[in-house]
């Protein structure tokens, strides 16, 4: 297969270098076909990569601007005032055909807008979503959208859904994804109107596997590959998610030190509680696409270490192997009729 590049945007996140290049580092020693445009300030940039052992690498390339885009900047801040930041250089190299996908962990909000401005959303997508994998009790499955709109009308969640089935035939290979809308209930009665029109819609979507509504507590008994939501109701479900996970784990480690002899029960169950913080470690599935683009742009959590963040590299270099844009645009090719 063809040599591929991924742009990373190198500054951004909590805590920017020290972690990016390292994951860095990391991709390049895992994948001898992958070649990497590294972003960002230049003096810094080039001790990082001295310090790392990167400088003068064959298949990697320093990539300078000369701004950041930090965690607290507005959206419009990041979009007009800082035109040379380093995601927005990152994203420019997938629109100018240097890189077949960008990540960065910076700011979610200016990553979506820069993403949305320079490469342009696919034909027949209105809004691009978020959409990321979740660990269930079989597995995981996708979730979109996580955060890209607050307000979503029925057709959009039928775009979301199109959208998400085509990414889990892509990097899965489910042929017939199994596709669910997030609700209140299961009952046909139950939710508002704009999830009862949606439901519509993806019930009479041909392409689509539509299984019917799903619980949030449903949504990690494995039933489903694509969980569909508004992006407000889906960025809460998944700042809860991670809020359970880290409360889980915190009590886990409080109870364990509170005495020898949980203590030693710890140590006896240690084989067990590895094995199940490896299935439920949020950096395993770290790495959010911004799917509906005419390009890749993956985002990573800012809060990761270097796992976390290779993780998110290996997340767009498989859409990136995979190609799927085209396979959304394919995907897209139904006509979408407005509920009534």
């Amino acid at each position: 297969m063809a040599q591929l590049t991924l742009a990373v945007d190198a500054m951004g996140g909590d805590h920017g270098l020290s972690v990016t290049i390292p994951a860095v580092a990391r991709l390049l020693r895992q994948h001898a076909d992958l070649r990497i445009l590294v972003v960002g300030q230049e003096a810094p940039l080039t001790a990082a990569l001295e310090a790392a052992g990167l400088a003068g690498h064959a298949r990697l390339e320093l990539v300078a601007a000369t701004e950041v885009v930090e965690m607290h900047d507005p959206i419009p801040v990041a979009l007009r005032n800082k035109k040379d930041s380093s995601m927005r250089v990152a994203i420019n190299q997938v629109r100018d055909g240097r890189a077949q996908a960008a990540v960065s962990a910076g700011n979610t909000g200016a990553l979506m807008a820069i993403s949305r401005f320079v490469l342009k959303t696919l034909p027949g997508i209105d809004r691009p979503a978020i959409c990321t994998a979740i660990p269930t009790r079989k597995g995981h499955c996708h979730m979109l959208d996580l955060g890209a709109n607050v307000d979503s009308e029925p057709e959009h969640l039928l775009q979301f859904a199109l959208m998400g089935a085509a990414v889990v035939r892509a990097v899965d290979g489910v042929e017939a994804p199994r596709v669910a809308l997030l609700n209140i209930g299961e009952e046909d009665i139950k939710g508002n109107e704009q999830i009862k029109l949606a439901a519509r819609l993806l019930q009479q979507h041909p392409q689509l596997n539509y299984t019917g509504y799903i619980e949030g507590n449903a949504v990690f008994a494995g039933d489903a590959d694509v969980v569909v939501c508004d992006g407000f109701v889906g960025n809460v479900a998944l700042k809860t998610m991670e809020g359970v996970a880290s409360m889980i784990s915190q009590m886990i480690r409080e109870e364990i030190g509170r005495s020898w002899l949980k203590k030693l029960s710890g140590l006896l169950a240690l084989p067990v509680l590895r094995g199940l913080k490896g299935r439920l470690d949020p950096e395993r599935y770290n790495g959010a696409s911004l799917v509906g683009l005419n390009g890749i742009v993956v985002k990573s959590h800012g809060g990761v270490g270097e796992a976390g963040f290779a993780a998110a590299l290996e997340v767009a270099l498989l859409e990136a192997k995979r190609n799927v844009p085209a396979l959304i645009g394919s995907a897209l090719q139904t006509p979408v009729v407005a509920a009534e």
